[in-house]
C-alpha cells in the first residue's frame, strides 16, 4: 500500500500542494468532487500579488516586502492575523518566481489595484485571463505526471469526499463517495476545498453567518459551497471570522439576464487601468480604486438614493490596454462599445453633463483639484466625450469569503484549544485569517499558491518524519520495507517508496485497487511549455502528447442555419473552430459554469473559445459531445 498525502480540492492551492509534495519528493493523491479541475481559480482575472519580484526589479518599481506586508495589514483592519500575512506577503516573490521558473508562466506584466502603494499586480502577455493560465499551466503539468508515475501521483476526479477521519487529535485520512461507493484512504490530509460564497444549500453557511449577503447574484462556480468547512468544524476545527464575506462592487449585469444568480466578474484591472465608475446621473461617486467593501458601500449608497444603474466606463486608452478583457466582455453581451454621444443618451444625461465629469477629472488628475473621494492614482488620461468607450452595468456579487477555518503560519488546521490536529493542513479559500477583514485584489491567487506551497512543505515533513522515525502508523510498518531513493542530480530530493508487503490487510489492498481504478490519466497536456520530448523529472517539461491521436471528428456536416435552431437551454449547440458540439447534457461539466455556454446558444464562439482555451481542450474534455462538422468550413482544431 502506497502511502500518500491526500489533497481535497484541485483548484490552485491544491493544486500548488500536490505540486509541491511531489516536487519534496512524496507521493499524492488528489481528490475533487467535480469532473474538472480549476475550482474558482479559473475564474481570476486580474492577476496575483508579489513583492520584490524579478518583474518589478526588471520595471524599476520601488516596492518593498514590508509595504505589501503594511497594505495588507490596513485591509486587514481588525481581523488581520500578522503572522499569516506575514508568511502571505514576504513569501509572494517565491510564489510568483516558482509559477515562472517551474511552470514557464509569463507573468511580466504589472498593475496597480485597489488599496496597494505600488503596481503589484502580475499577469502574462497572453490572451488568457491570468487566473485561467496559471491554474491550466499546475492542471497539465499534474495531469502528465498522474499518467507518467501512476505510482506516485494520482488524481480522482467525480470523488466527493464525505468525512475526515480521525483517532483522538490526529487525522487518519478521509472517506470518499465514487460512483455512490465509499472509498477509505488513509495519510496526512490537505484540505483545499474552497470557500462558501455560492453555499445556497440547506446547510447554507451564507444564510447562517451573512443573511443580508444571500439573495445577492455570485461569481462563484455552484461547487462553491463550503464542504470543507462543515467537515472540518464537525472534528472541532475553528471557523473564525465566518461574517467577513466579501461583496466584490463590479459583477457585470447581463441586459438579458440582469438577475441571474451568478454572474460574471468584471476584472479589478478594468479601474486599475483607469476605469470610471458612474452612477444614473453621470457622476463619480467613489475612489475607484478603493477597497471593495469601500466601493461597494459606495455603491448601495447611490442605490438607496435613487441613483442606478452604475456603469463602468473605460476610455480609448485603457480599452487598448485591456483589449482582451474588452473583447472577452463583449463577446459575452455584457459590455458595449460607444461614442460619448451615445454613452451620455444612455445615462439620460446632457452630453454637457458627462463632460463636466470628465473634465472635472482630468483636472483632479493634473493637480488643479482636489478629489472629494481621495483618489491618489490616475492612468489613461485624458477622458473626453469626443472619444469611444467601452461601457458595462455594474452590481455589486458575492465573490469571496475570508471567513474558514483557522490556521497557523505552517498551514497546521488548529482545534478547539488552539493547537494543531496531526496530520492535517489547510490552505485557500478554505484558510480563514489570511486576509482578514477584507481581501486585497490580486492576493487570492497568491493566498493560493502561497499556503498550497507551505501546506506541501508541511505535510511532506510530517510524512517523512513519521517514516524516518518507525513511526508512520502501524499500517506503513506492516509494509515492511522502505525504499529511500537518494538522486544525485538533485540535491536534498528523496523519493519514498514502500513495498507492498503481504502484511498489507485485504481492506486496504481493495482500496488501493479501487483507487487506481478509479482514478484518472490523460496524457495531453492543455499548455505543452516545452519541445516534444520531456523528462517526468523536470517539472519545467511535459511529454509529447499521445492520447489525443485517437480523436476524429465526425465526418456529419451541418449548416450554421441548423446550428442556430438549437438555442436553448433544453437544445443547445455550439460551433468552434469548425466543429460541432452538442453541450445540452454537458453544462454542469462545464468548468466556466453553464452561463458561460448559455451566453452563445446556436451561434459561432470561436472568438471566446480562443481568448480562454488551448484547443486541445475540446478533444481532451469534450470529445464525447462533437457531432460533426460546420459545412463550408475548415476543422481549425490544432491538438
Amino acid at each position: 500500500m502506497v502511502q500518500r498525502v491526500i489533497v481535497v480540492g484541485a483548484g490552485l492551492s491544491g493544486l500548488s500542494a500536490a505540486h509541491t509534495i511531489y516536487l519534496n519528493g512524496g507521493n499524492v493523491v488528489l481528490l475533487d468532487k467535480n469532473n474538472f479541475m480549476g475550482g474558482n481559480s479559473t475564474k481570476a482575472t486580474s492577476g496575483i500579488n508579489g513583492a520584490l519580484t524579478r518583474t518589478q526589479v526588471d520595471e524599476k518599481i520601488g516596492d518593498s516586502v514590508r509595504q505589501f506586508y503594511d497594505d495588507t495589514l490596513k485591509s486587514a483592519r481588525d481581523k488581520a492575523r500578522p503572522d499569516l500575512i506575514k508568511v502571505l506577503t514576504y513569501k509572494s516573490a517565491a510564489a510568483v518566481e516558482w509559477l515562472q521558473d517551474v511552470f514557464n508562466l509569463d507573468l511580466t506584466l504589472v498593475s496597480r489595484l485597489g488599496g496597494h502603494s505600488f503596481p503589484r499586480t502580475h499577469r502574462g502577455h497572453d490572451a488568457k485571463f491570468p487566473g485561467m493560465a496559471i491554474t491550466y499551466a499546475l492542471m497539465q503539468r499534474f495531469e502528465e505526471l498522474a499518467e507518467a508515475e501512476p505510482e506516485r501521483v494520482m488524481l480522482i476526479k467525480k470523488a466527493n469526499v464525505k468525512r475526515v477521519n480521525t483517532s483522538g487529535n490526529t487525522v487518519t485520512g478521509v472517506t470518499y463517495s465514487f460512483n455512490g461507493e465509499e472509498t477509505t484512504v488513509d495519510g496526512p490530509v490537505i484540505l483545499a476545498t474552497g470557500g462558501y460564497a455560492a453555499d445556497f444549500t440547506e446547510t447554507s453557511l451564507l444564510k447562517k453567518h451573512r443573511p443580508d449577503t444571500y439573495d445577492l447574484s455570485t461569481t462563484n462556480g455552484a461547487h462553491a459551497t463550503g464542504d470543507g468547512h462543515k467537515m472540518l468544524m464537525k472534528i472541532g476545527a475553528n471557523g473564525i471570522d465566518m461574517d467577513k464575506v466579501q461583496v466584490h462592487p463590479t459583477g457585470l449585469v447581463d441586459p438579458k439576464d440582469p438577475h441571474a444568480k451568478t454572474k460574471f466578474l468584471a476584472a479589478e484591472a478594468l479601474r486599475g487601468e483607469g476605469g470610471l465608475l458612474l452612477n444614473g446621473e453621470g457622476e463619480r461617486f467613489s475612489d475607484e480604486l478603493g477597497h471593495r467593501d469601500y466601493v461597494s458601500g459606495k455603491m448601495w449608497e447611490e442605490k438607496e438614493a435613487g441613483r442606478w444603474p452604475i456603469r463602468l466606463v473605460l476610455n480609448s486608452k485603457a480599452s487598448n490596454v485591456l483589449d482582451f478583457h474588452t473583447r472577452h466582455y463583449s463577446g459575452r453581451g455584457l459590455m458595449k462599445k460607444m461614442t460619448g454621444k451615445e454613452l451620455a443618451k444612455e445615462i439620460g444625461c446632457s452630453e454637457d453633463k458627462l463632460q463636466s465629469t470628465f473634465s472635472n477629472y482630468n483636472d483632479i488628475a493634473d493637480g488643479k483639484e482636489k478629489d472629494p473621494f481621495g483618489k491618489k492614482f490616475f492612468h489613461n488620461l485624458p477622458f473626453n466625450v469626443d472619444d469611444v468607450f467601452h461601457v458595462a452595468v455594474m452590481e455589486p456579487v458575492l465573490h469571496f469569503t475570508m471567513g474558514g477555518i483557522e490556521i497557523n503560519d505552517k498551514a497546521e488546521c488548529l482545534n478547539q484549544d488552539g493547537k494543531p490536529f496531526e496530520g492535517l493542513f489547510v490552505c485557500g479559500e478554505l484558510a480563514g485569517g489570511v486576509h482578514g477583514a477584507n481581501r486585497l485584489g490580486g492576493s487570492s491567487l497568491l493566498g493560493c499558491v502561497v499556503y498550497g506551497r507551505v501546506a506541501g512543505d508541511s505535510s511532506s515533513k510530517y510524512l517523512f518524519q513519521k517514516v524516518l522515525n518507525g513511526g508512520a502508523s502501524t499500517a506503513a510498518q506492516r509494509l515492511g520495507q522502505i525504499s529511500l531513493h537518494i538522486d544525485p542530480s538533485q540535491p536534498g530530493k528523496i523519493s519514498v517508496e514502500w513495498s507492498n508487503g503481504e502484511g498489507a490487510s485485504s481492506s486496504e489492498s481493495s482500496a488501493q485497487g479501487r483507487m487506481e481504478q478509479q482514478s484518472q490519466k490523460s496524457a495531453a497536456p492543455v499548455m505543452p511549455t516545452s519541445g516534444a520530448s520531456g523528462d517526468s523529472s523536470d517539472p519545467g517539461k511535459v511529454s509529447k502528447p499521445n492520447a489525443l491521436r485517437d480523436f476524429k471528428v465526425p465526418e456529419k456536416e451541418f449548416d450554421m442555419e441548423e446550428i442556430k435552431k438549437h438555442n436553448k437551454k433544453e437544445d443547445l449547440w455550439i460551433a468552434v473552430k469548425g466543429v460541432v458540439m452538442d453541450v445540452t447534457n454537458w453544462v454542469d461539466e462545464h468548468p466556466g459554469g453553464p452561463e458561460a455556454l448559455f451566453t452563445h446558444m446556436g451561434e459561432d464562439a470561436t472568438e471566446e473559445f480562443e481568448m480562454l482555451h488551448d484547443d486541445e481542450v475540446i478533444p481532451k474534455y469534450a470529445a464525447g459531445i462533437v457531432i460533426g462538422r460546420v459545412k463550408g468550413q475548415e476543422v481549425r482544431l490544432e491538438y
